[in-house]
């Protein structure tokens, strides 16, 4: 109820009326004064009530009157007046009606009835009610006040003693709280603050308000109490206590902080009389060392005193947490001491409540934070928190060293608790943890045999003291064991738990702060700030700052905290402590990695990965990165604290057994359930912090790695790891625990990695990194060993690239180039899981839907597929059989959406080589045949060119002959499709032609491509050409043939195609180029012998050498180039330089002409023919057939020179009228527009006369090598003359004339190989000319008949043609030497035989035939031409008679008997017509030479020197004598009519020579054996009447024919008379002996002859006969006389006819003879 309302205030008046009343009544015997005053009081009081309006005011004011009684009262000092007094002042006083004065005169009466002892409680009571009630109490009588509850304070009585403390704080906070309360109504008031004066005087409190001083005079007496000194204004204190005295002071600082933060007189009095008071009071602590010998010190040392230690150590909490701002240097000794009181030389108990004030400190960590600034960034100050954390470190340290000085429990039952299983623990908690078989049941720590129990000390985040709280005590407490490394454990949990949460949150919201400004900026937001780099915005000033306070925290604290908090989890058997180590260990990290500084974050991180690991666990990384921590050791107070590595024997259940991943792993190492838990806590960490790790990912995959090794996951697909059992070496043991764990660890690893979607890019780059590296040391740990490579670091590649699809472009090209370096790794395993991941990716990435889709984003496709193009130069077989394999996937589900990724594609296709073996190579043509059969309109048209060169190089590559004849089909169909889709792919290249000359342009380049500039579509077309082309020169026969007729096919087909302008580069860059390469080729080509194709496969031996299979090629490429220049002349012959290009083919035609394979030369001859238009292609009648017999394929060339060698059928031959006929240009089909150009026939015509000269030319030098050209090489060389000299016969000049004989001479030299021979030659019997001969003599008269119809200046070539034949008529009797050749001539008219097998190499034809075929055409020309001027004086006729002349003379030594026969014919036939020209031309004297020649012939054929054959019949010798006679006839008829025309010597000649056969010229040798040889009788007979008939002809018109006749005569008569001697001499010889046949016919002939002479002379006129003549006659007649003794009677009947005639001599002599005339 309300005190001042009218019910309370006239209650008021009643109550005092009342008191006033039983106070008379009381003192109304003992105390009249009493009485009368309290009666007096009731009048007052009713008076104040009557008159005032405010009663309550006027009766304040009259207090002073109104209280009077009731002091009376107390005065007297009756207990019971005492106390009704004593309410009814309490009364007023709660009324709040005392003035001032009556305040202090109530507290002097208390006073004195304290003095006096008496009412003690009740007085306390008074004086809080007092105070309490209202404000009117100040300075001294409030002084007075509190003295007196002070005094109370120290009486004997308990109860008093305790209440009058109670007072006393009361009070002491009721002086506060009115000050606070007075400031609050003044704080409007703003006064300038009055610079305090100096401590020169303690009481100059002027400036302070009156609640204010009464308190900075109380809080000064404190302090002088606390310190022993005497109070300055509470007067009358008696005794203090210190313990009293601290808890007061610290009630005041702790209760009203802000009276010392807001006052300046406050705040000096803290710094100048507490602050000091503390450290004097602190000073036993500090100097006292437990154990330490006291006698040593001079001084015996104070003992520190736990009850103001403790209460000491509370002050500096408040002083610290209140006043740290105003008291920065003092609280730095303070926290000095603080740290010191942990030192383990210290008492137990005081480490104890050290470490529970520490703890106080550590829950707040904004101090903390405020220490840290203040300090440890100061630079020349005590690194206060530094040492704060280490001090912990090293105070945990101490406990596991030094055995508790405490209380030492019996460690027996827990050691034995600690052997013993206790197996209904293990269903406690499920999973690996639940099986604490065979750990403490206690929670504790065990270090080195150092057992301390964890104890519940505190809620987590709350400093709850135990022994700071210990007021009562006086005496030190035990402090249970483990009691003070529980507070220290939760001290360092807390200061983590708090500093973490405070910096994160301010980080956060600076990062928001941050976020919100760079989105206003409309910049970029950051996803992260991973490394704390804020925006550069408007960011609030203190963001610089208070990063450098987070960083300086965190540096200052870390390698404390890492220190201990090792210690600890390597000493924890407690599952719920580790727990909370390694999740304060996992926070640091993170706040580190969101702070960016790395090496507190890397050192927690390896804290945690080694206690994953295994004990002694060597892990490079780890280690590495700890040296570099451990080299640090932290000094503390003397002591280092060092990483203190694990060394506590295992009190962890066992869970697996696995094998260290080493390159050498020896034995085996164990996990313990708390290296799973680690290993979870690592998994948690890199899960929720994965954006901070940074770098340490590097460290953090590591140790997973390795866990996960030892535990024997392997990876499966997609990167997953499942369990699975090792390969190699004690398998894996594993517990049935963490047998169900692991498919959880597997997918906490595989979600590890699934989060990686969430990272930023950073920190995803950062992961990227840590696996490559991770990977490189699994692969450098494989190289050289073929054991199972660890895979993780693949495998989880793998995992992240499929996850990060979305954004895979920023990290594609650092996972790709790594999966490419494992993929070429010597390990296959290893290589094998990368080519596994990448092609995996690489399929994955292709089918992911990205957006944009991948057609509109040609660089994302191009970069997916760019590390499949790698993978060719990867040198393993296995990789690019995968490889392939991925190309054969996408093309089956991505072919159609290509696109632009096709060149990569097509180049992975197109990359092989020759040393990747068959299985590969067929799988890449797999990969193109797909292509080629589905995709080709897929594709864009600038791909096909790719197409092209791919099918190519399979066509090239030399290890599967099926694949490069199949991709050479494929070329085929490539081709076929452009011809199909010509109009599409021309205009879309055209298109994309434009855009590509615009960029060209645009940078000022050229484009350049091959063979620019023909349009686009050309040059597919030319690489199609050029890639054929290469194949025409493969190593290989059958790539070479099937090559060669798919180009020739390809441009026969399709060649339409293309723009007029390209045919000059298909010409020149791909046909003559082509040309070059198979002439290079086959010139150089290896002639030995090749044993076998392959295999078993046995080679024909027209191509069993390289040089024979090169000259297929050679001859495949020639005809196809001829007849491209022949279907397609009109055409070539409008480009520019045709006359060029066909010199350049004429060059090849001629070097394959002149090449050393009888079947390219051919092919070349046949070339030319096409060329020239003689020869259209070869119908199927026109195929030769083999002979019988004979298997041999004989190769089908074009047109109708067929075969070479022994392939070739003899077929009879047509006289060379018809064959003159078939080859007669007139009658081929000639277009009208032939060429006419003669420069180019006389090119031909050039090369045809240098192929001639070349293959005619004998050989230098003679060995089994020699080349000697065919004869159907030789055939068709000479058949094309006559349809080349259609061409140029208007220019035909007697020069080309000599060079054309020479050649027909040349090729009919040429001799034939022996192998050869019997297809070619003719049996002897068969009198027929080889298909050359005929071809020589048809071309000679092809020009025969030329000249004949040719005008004048051509008819001079006559002579030259008869000198051509006449040569080839002297081939009759001496066949032509070919150069030094030794050749055996073996078809030879004497012997019916062929000699297959001659022992020469080489074999002269029978030119038999040939020759007098040339004689029949002789005579003919000559029978036409005998008076041709030409003929006539070029000596013609001699030249015939000298040619004949040989056969005539050999006669019956000529190689055939028809030879001479037809030579005398002839000459008979030529004589008949040359004769009379000669006469006619007598006087010119041209035919002077003629004369003697002719004689001489005559003198040589009818007196030739051969023998008759002995078998010759006696039919044939007197057929041959009649040619003889006929001879002799020409002579009488066509000669000696006309001797007067007729050189005499010519004459002489002939009569000798008549005269010669008149007489048997037989030799004289009389032998048996010539009896039987039979005498030509009628032709002797014809001489002599012949000589006769010229002798005596009656018309001597001349002397000439005188001179004839004496001449025959006298040659006559001498030859009868030497006949007659020799016969009589050998008659006489021979006895009774008959001569022979012959000499009796001789010696009968001469008798007749000698009668008939006589006759003859007696017919004549005698003038005509001389003198002499008869005397010679005459002389005969004795001899005649001696032959009557001959025997034989027809030589008698003979000799009597000669006798006769002599009857007519018998006259007597003349008186007187002169010179004959009588």
């Amino acid at each position: 109820m309300c005190t001042s309302s009218p019910e309370a205030v006239k209650k008021l008046l009643e109550n005092m009326q009342s008191d006033l009343r039983a106070l008379s009544l009381e003192c109304r015997k003992k105390f009249p004064p009493v009485k009368e005053a309290a009666e007096s009081g009731i009048i007052k009081v009713k008076t104040i009530a009557a008159r005032s309006t405010d009663i309550l005011a006027a009766l304040k004011e009259n207090s002073s009157e109104v209280v009077q009684p009731f002091l009376m009262g107390c005065g007297t000092k009756e207990p019971k007046i005492t106390l009704l007094c004593l309410a009814a002042i309490q009364r007023l006083m709660s009324h709040e009606v005392v003035s001032e004065a009556a305040a202090g005169n109530i507290i002097n009466m208390l006073w004195q009835l304290m003095e006096n002892g008496l009412e003690e409680l009740k007085l306390l009571q008074t004086v809080l009610v007092l105070l309490t009630t209202n404000t009117v109490v100040h300075d001294e009588s409030l002084s007075k006040a509190i003295v007196l509850c002070f005094r109370l304070h120290f009486t004997k009585d308990n109860i008093t003693n305790n209440t009058a403390a109670a007072t006393v704080r009361q009070v002491v906070t009721v002086v506060f709280e009115r000050m606070v309360a007075e400031d609050e109504r003044h704080k409007d008031a703003v006064d300038q603050p009055v610079p305090v004066p100096g401590n020169s005087n303690r009481r100059s409190v002027s400036t302070l308000k009156p609640c204010a001083k009464d308190a900075y005079m109380l809080f000064q007496d404190l302090c002088q109490l606390v310190n022993a000194d005497a109070p300055y204004w509470l007067v009358g204190m008696t005794e203090m206590t210190r313990t009293f005295g601290l808890e007061l002071l610290e009630s005041v600082l702790n209760d009203f902080p802000q009276v010392f933060l807001e006052h300046q007189e406050f705040s000096f009095l803290l710094k100048e009389r507490v602050c000091p008071l503390v450290i004097k009071l602190f000073s036993p602590n500090i100097k006292f060392r437990q154990g330490s010998n006291s006698t040593s010190s001079p001084a015996p040392v104070e003992k520190p005193y736990f009850p103001i230690c403790m209460r000491l150590l509370r002050v500096v909490s408040v002083l610290i947490k209140q006043f740290y701002s105003l008291l920065v240097t003092e609280c730095e000794i303070f926290l000095s001491l603080l740290v010191k009181f942990l030192d383990a030389d210290k008492p137990q108990w005081l480490r104890a409540v050290a470490v529970e004030s520490i703890h106080r400190l550590c829950v707040q960590p904004q101090l903390l934070r405020s220490f840290c600034q203040s300090y440890d960034m100061k630079q020349h100050s005590t690194k206060v928190f530094r040492d704060i954390v280490n001090a912990l470190g090293s105070f945990i340290q101490s406990l596991f060293l030094v055995p508790c000085t405490g209380s030492t429990p019996t460690t027996t039952n827990q050691t034995g608790n600690n052997s013993s299983s206790t197996p209904t623990s293990a269903q406690t908690t499920p999973g690996v943890m639940g099986a604490i078989g065979g750990v403490t049941l206690l929670p504790a720590f065990e270090y080195r045999g150092t057992w301390i129990p964890i104890l519940t000390v505190t809620v987590q985040g709350s400093a709850k003291a135990t022994y700071l709280e210990m007021l009562d005590k006086v005496e030190p407490p035990t402090i249970p064991e483990g009691y003070a490394m529980s507070v220290a454990f939760h001290c360092l949990l807390d200061l983590v738990r708090g500093i973490t949460a405070m910096i994160e949150g301010e980080l956060g919201q600076s990062e928001t702060a941050s976020e919100l400004s760079t989105e206003e900026g409309a910049s970029q937001t950051q996803s992260s700030d991973q490394h704390g780099q804020l925006s550069e915005s408007d960011q609030t000033e203190k963001e610089p700052v208070n990063r450098a306070v987070w960083e300086e925290m965190v540096n200052a604290c870390w390698c404390g905290l890492l220190a201990a908090l090792s210690l600890l989890l390597d000493a924890s058997t407690d599952e719920a402590a580790t727990e909370n180590i390694l999740k304060a260990e996992m926070t640091v990290a993170s706040l580190c990695g969101r702070l960016g500084l790395v090496t507190p974050r890397d050192a927690f991180i390896t804290a945690i990965c080694k206690g994953s690991l295994p004990q002694h666990y060597t892990l490079t990384v780890l280690n590495s990165s700890s040296t570099t921590l451990s080299s640090k050791s932290y000094s503390i107070q003397g002591q280092n604290v060092q990483m203190i590595s694990p060394s506590s024997e295992s009190h962890q259940q066992v869970v697996a057994v696995g094998q260290p991943l080493a390159v050498q792993p020896q034995g085996t190492v164990v996990l313990t359930s708390k290296n799973i838990q680690c290993m979870r806590t690592l998994l948690n960490l890199a899960h929720c912090h994965g954006a901070f790790l940074g770098t340490s990912w590097q460290l953090v995959l590591a140790t997973l790695q390795h866990l996960v090794w030892i535990l024997g996951l392997k990876p499966s697909s997609g990167g997953a790891l499942k369990p699975g059992r090792a390969v190699e070496g004690p398998s894996t043991v594993l517990t049935t625990a963490v047998m169900t764990d692991l498919p959880v660890i597997s997918s906490i690893l595989s979600r590890l990695f699934e989060s990686s979607q969430y990272l930023d890019d950073v920190s995803l780059h950062h992961l990227i990194n840590a696996l490559c590296s991770l990977s490189l040391e699994a692969m450098d740990m494989a190289y050289g060993n073929n054991k199972e490579p660890s895979l993780f670091a693949v495998a989880k590649l793998l995992e992240t690239g499929l996850v990060n699809m979305h954004r895979i472009e920023i990290l594609w090209r650092p996972l790709t180039g790594h999966l490419l370096e494992v993929c070429q790794h010597p390990n296959s395993r290893m290589r094998e899981w990368g080519a596994e991941a990448l092609t995996s990716l690489i399929k994955a990435g292709l089918t992911f839907k990205h957006d944009p889709p991948l057609s509109q984003n040609q660089r994302l496709q191009l970069l997916l597929l760019n590390p499949l193009k790698e993978l060719s130069n990867v040198v393993h077989h296995d990789i690019r059989l995968k490889q392939l394999e991925c190309v054969l996937q996408i093309l089956q589900s991505q072919g159609d959406c290509l696109g632009p990724g096709w060149p990569l594609v097509l180049g992975v296709i197109g990359a092989i080589r020759n040393d990747q073996g068959e299985s590969l190579i067929r799988t890449a043509f797999q990969c193109l045949q797909l292509v080629v059969t589905d995709f080709l309109p897929a594709m864009p048209c600038t791909c096909l060119q790719i197409v092209v060169e791919v099918a190519g190089s399979f066509g090239l590559q030399n290890q599967e002959l099926n694949i490069s004849l199949t991709s050479i089909g494929l070329l085929w169909n490539i081709s076929d499709y452009f011809f199909q889709r010509s109009e599409t792919i021309e205009k879309e290249l055209n298109k994309e032609e434009a855009g590509l000359q615009r960029q060209a342009e645009e940078k000022g380049v050229t484009l350049n491509r091959p063979f620019h500039p023909a349009p686009p579509f050309d040059c597919l077309w030319l690489c199609l050409y050029a890639k054929l082309g290469e194949l025409c020169v493969d190593p290989r026969p059958a790539v070479r043939k099937s090559a060669g007729q798919t180009l020739f096919s390809t441009v026969g087909a399709h060649g339409t195609l293309l723009q007029h302008a390209t045919w000059h580069t298909v010409i020149w860059k791909v046909l003559f180029h082509l040309l070059d390469r198979v002439r290079e080729s086959s010139t150089t080509a290896d002639k030995e012998k090749i044993e076998s194709g392959g295999g078993n496969i046995l080679i024909h031996h027209s191509r069993d050498t390289a040089e024979k299979q090169w000259a297929e090629t050679w001859v495949l490429t020639l005809a196809g180039v001829a007849r491209i220049f022949n279907t397609r002349r009109y055409l070539l012959q409008s480009l520019g330089d045709f006359s060029k290009a066909w010199d350049v083919l004429l060059d090849h035609i001629q070097s394959a002409a002149l090449s050393k394979n009888n079947e390219v030369s051919l092919a070349a001859l046949k070339s030319f023919q096409e060329i020239l238009q003689i020869v259209s292609p070869i119908r199927d009648s026109d195929k030769p057939e083999s002979l019988p017999g004979i298997n041999v394929p004989v190769p089908v060339l074009l047109g109708p020179i067929t075969a070479s060698g022994p392939g070739r059928p003899l077929m009879r031959t047509e006289p060379a009228g018809d064959k003159l006929s078939r080859n007669n240009v007139s009658e081929l089909p000639i277009v009208v527009d032939e060429i006419e150009d003669s420069a180019l026939w006389w090119a031909a015509w050039n090369t045809w006369y240098r192929i001639g000269t070349e293959s005619t030319k004998p050989p230098a030098t003679c060995d089994k090598l020699t080349f000697i050209p065919s004869q159907p090489f030789l055939t068709a060389l000479v058949q094309i003359f006559p349809a080349l000299y259609q061409h140029i016969r208007t220019g035909f000049s007697m020069d080309d004339l000599q060079k054309l004989g020479i050649i027909l001479h040349g090729s009919v030299s040429v001799p034939i190989s022996s192998d050869a021979s019997p297809f070619i030659l003719p049996s002897f019997t068969e009198a027929v000319l080889t298909s050359l001969q005929e071809a020589v003599l048809t071309a000679l008269d092809v020009l025969q008949k030329a000249i004949c119809v040719g005008h004048e200046n051509m008819q001079i070539m006559y002579p030259a043609v008869f000198d051509q034949l006449l040569a080839f008529v002297a081939f009759s009797c001496k066949p032509p030497q070919y150069g030094n050749l030794e050749t055996k001539h073996i078809a030879n008219a004497k012997y019916n035989q062929i000699q297959l097998f001659a022992p020469a190499e080489w074999v002269a034809l029978n030119y038999v035939p040939f020759a007098e075929r040339s004689l029949e055409v002789v005579v003919d020309l000559y029978q036409k031409n005998a008076c041709h001027k030409a003929v006539v004086n070029e000596k013609v006729l001699q030249s015939i008679i000298k040619t004949l002349r040989l056969p005539l003379s050999l006669k019956y030594a000529c190689p055939s008997e028809s030879t001479w026969k037809l030579a005398v014919s002839s000459l008979l036939k030529v004589l008949s017509i040359g004769l009379p020209v000669a006469r006619q031309h007598a006087s010119s004297g041209k035919f002077d030479s003629m004369w003697p020649e002719l004689a001489n012939t005559f003198e040589d054929f009818l007196f030739t020197k051969s023998t008759p054959p002995d078998n010759l019949s006696i039919q044939e010798f007197q057929r041959n004598e009649n040619i003889d006679i006929e001879v002799v006839q020409l002579i009488s008829a066509e000669i000696l009519p006309y001797a007067n025309f007729i050189p005499k010597e010519f004459v002489g000649q002939i009569m000798a020579m008549l005269n010669k056969g008149s007489i048997h010229s037989q030799s004289s040798s009389f032998t048996e054996a010539e009896i039987d040889i039979r005498m030509r009788e009628e032709f002797s007979k014809m001489c002599f009447e012949t000589l006769l008939q010229f002798s005596f002809s009656n018309k001597v018109t001349t002397p000439q024919e005188g001179y004839i006749s004496r001449m025959a005569l006298s040659v006559l008569l001498k030859r009868a008379q030497d006949v007659l001697n020799r016969y009589i001499e050998d008659e006489r010889l021979s006895g009774k002996c008959p001569l022979p046949r012959q000499r009796v016919t001789e010696i009968i002939f001469v008798l007749k002859a000698v009668s008939t002479l006589i006759d003859s002379l007696k017919k004549t006129q005698p003038e005509n006969v001389d003198d002499n003549t008869w005397a010679q006659i005459i002389a005969l007649y004795p001899t005649l006389v001696e032959c009557i003794t001959c025997s034989s009677s027809e030589v008698c009947s003979a000799l009597k006819e000669a006798l006769v005639p002599f009857k007519d001599f018998m006259h007597p002599p003349l008186s007187k003879v002169q010179n004959g005339e009588s």
